[in-house]
């Protein structure tokens, strides 16, 4: 009897005996879409190659993440994470399932990833258990700024950024280093689990030269963009400036001697005047858009690269095409035939080509060469989006904001401006020899940027509505054609490690295979 009890409690003892399953301290960081390791091991070491090892969610023991018996991947197997869970290495100097490693490997991570993962090993007569906690980031776009004149003399810039997770953090920062108070600050949770910011400030122009709006993650992660104050260009149509002109108008007439010299300058500077003339006086007879803005020069780089992973293939829609002007058989370059006879001595404004593709939605982003090989970058083109339908270009009165059209126009020597209204006249040095061009339809925001500089050039805001195709203006006689750009595709990063065992493959012995 006492023989028997002897036994029984030896037993006991060792059915009762735990592995000891060790995971790391703190949660497991990783970015949507990549690929991430979670850790566990059993301590001391020893060859788990014969244990069953099992990873689930909360509540899901039955209907696990990935599981391992009998020395091979088993196929029951929580569906969502079919082909995407395997057996890892936690580090380069792990020895695998022989040293006890039983790390879980997850691919394409998604927000539904988020939270503990269990970390189940058992054996005959053991086995242990611990929690892994995994935290999913998505790193946004870099800040879009867009300053706007208040009436007090101040400032106001407004920041957006999209594509974040979880909510961000914004902060506002002088050229000096002074922390700036925030005006507000709003977060949008998109259809995706996506996060869109938008903050504002108001500066002095005396406060500061540059500002600074950076949206950053609890990680330190962080976008940031700068916008130099004093180079904010706006087509002002204040009363003030409005009763200079008339002022200077009465004296020109009031004098006739002025007002000879008035025409004989007009009559010098040809159509220029005519033309800057109109472009000004557009924003007073259009209403519908009132609310189109934009944002002027930016200080610091762009990441271009951020900027290509909207990158889509744009060709030209040869259905569309002006009659004068020749585009080649891949539809990618596009040019003023040498047969077209201008109808004055404006811009041609006629000469426009349309996009094949259409967006309804979402941010797509293209690049457009200026400058070809031995010769100078063009000086004459029109390059940005139209509303699918919107194809009557005579003159410069039916490409107005109100009737779809939003673009960026270089006309020579008369300079570059938008469409806007009111139209803004820019400065750009040096002369854009690359543009590139992304549309945040959801968002409506138009952007250019000087990809040859890496800088941001200005962005048109605005409410789209319906199918919008891509824009294209050659001008007339310049030597250098519009080439539309195929982008390279964004460099995936290098995978942390690559997986030992998976659902997917046919595993004999696993221990001998991969071991």
């Amino acid at each position: 009897m006492l023989w028997i009890i002897i036994v029984l409690l030896n037993l006991l003892i060792e059915t009762s005996v735990s592995l000891t399953v060790v995971v790391p301290p703190d949660p497991i960081v990783a970015h949507v879409g990549s690929t991430v390791t979670l850790p566990c091991w059993i301590s001391p070491p020893e060859n788990a190659g014969a244990l069953e090892i099992r990873w689930y969610r909360q509540d899901q023991f039955s209907n696990p993440v990935l599981l391992y018996n009998h020395g091979k991947i088993q196929d029951i197997q929580e569906e969502s994470y079919r082909n995407r869970s395997s057996l890892a290495l936690r580090s380069d100097q792990s020895g695998g399932l022989k040293d006890g490693d039983v790390s879980l490997r997850l691919e394409k991570l998604t927000f539904q990833d988020e939270g503990p993962f269990h970390c189940y090993v058992s054996g005959e007569h053991s086995y242990g258990s611990e929690e892994v906690v995994l935290k999913i980031m998505a790193l946004g776009s870099t800040p879009v700024l867009s300053p706007e004149s208040l009436d007090d003399g101040r400032v106001n810039i407004s920041c957006r950024s999209s594509g974040w997770y979880p909510e961000p953090s914004v902060s506002w920062m002088s050229d000096e280093g002074r922390v700036l108070r925030p005006g507000g600050t709003s977060h949008t949770r998109g259809a995706d689990e996506m996060i869109s910011v938008h903050s504002w400030t108001a500066v002095s122009l005396s406060d500061a030269q540059l500002v600074s709006c950076s949206v950053s993650l609890r990680t330190g992660e962080l976008k940031e963009s700068s916008i130099h104050i004093q180079a904010i260009c706006s087509g002002s149509s204040s009363p003030w400036n409005a009763l200079s002109i008339s002022l200077i108008v009465l004296i020109c007439v009031l004098g006739l001697i002025g007002l000879i010299l008035y025409k004989y300058r007009g009559k010098l500077k040809g159509h220029e005047e005519e033309t800057l003339a109109d472009l000004e006086n557009r924003g007073e007879n259009t209403s519908d858009h009132a609310g189109t803005s934009m944002s002027c020069i930016v200080v610091g780089d762009t990441n271009i690269e951020e900027l290509r992973k909207h990158a889509v293939e744009i060709t030209i829609d040869r259905e569309r095409l002006h009659p004068d002007l020749r585009v080649s058989d891949n539809c990618k370059i596009l040019r003023d035939g040498s047969e077209y006879k201008p109808t004055g001595e404006g811009f041609p404004y006629e000469l426009c080509a349309y996009g094949a593709q259409r967006f309804t939605s979402g941010r797509h982003y293209w690049e457009v060469e200026l400058k070809q090989a031995n010769t100078p970058p063009k000086n004459f083109w029109i390059i940005g989006v139209v509303k699918h339908g919107n194809f009557t270009t005579r003159d410069s009165s039916a490409l107005t904001a109100s009737a779809g059209f939003w673009f960026l126009c270089s006309d020579g020597p008369r300079g570059f401006y938008t469409n806007t209204d009111p139209p803004v006249k820019l400065s750009l040095t040096p002369r854009p020899e690359r543009l590139g061009v992304l549309l945040d339809y959801d968002h409506g925001e138009l952007s250019f940027y000087n990809v040859t500089e890496r800088k941001h050039l200005l962005t048109i805001s605005s409410r789209f509505s319906g199918s919008l195709v891509p824009l294209f203006n050659p001008g007339a006689g310049d030597q250098s054609s519009i080439k539309i750009l195929d982008l390279p595709k964004p460099v995936e990063p290098a995978e942390p490690s690559q997986p030992l065992l998976s659902n997917t493959a046919a595993v004999e012995s696993a221990v001998e295979l991969v071991y």
